[in-house]
């Protein structure tokens, strides 16, 4: 009986194969491109959305001396001072790079703000 399974092994060891290629079917794998960038869309040239580098290497400064506020590198812009319940009390336009505005406000805090440049002040 031995001899029986030994040969049924034989025989199915060499005949496996042969069935498995014969019965095969060849199957091509697709062939991908792969890209490793994202596209980037085609866009118009917007002239106005370019900054001015000089603006962002200069930044806008705001000082205060008693009722005297100093402010550096923001000529076009405006001052605009609010009390601390977020009213505006005043506003100065600033035309030159360098402007000091004289404030005559009642004692108090205060919150100064030029474009995005904001500082909170106390006047004594």
């Amino acid at each position: 009986m031995k001899k029986y399974y030994l040969f049924l092994l034989f025989a199915a060891s060499c005949c496996l194969p042969t069935m498995a290629t014969e019965n095969a079917v060849e199957v091509e794998a697709p062939d991908y491109d792969i890209e490793l960038e994202a596209p980037v869309p085609e866009q118009d040239f917007d002239a106005t959305a370019i900054s001015d580098p000089e603006s962002e290497l200069t930044p806008i400064t705001i000082n205060i001396s008693g009722t005297q506020v100093h402010v550096a590198n923001a000529a076009g812009k405006a001052l605009e001072i609010y009390n601390l319940a977020g009213v505006r009390v005043a506003s100065f336009k600033i035309d030159s790079d360098d402007k000091t505005v004289s404030i005559n406000l009642p004692k108090g805090c205060y919150i100064l703000k030029v474009d995005k440049v904001v500082r909170k002040v106390s006047l004594k």
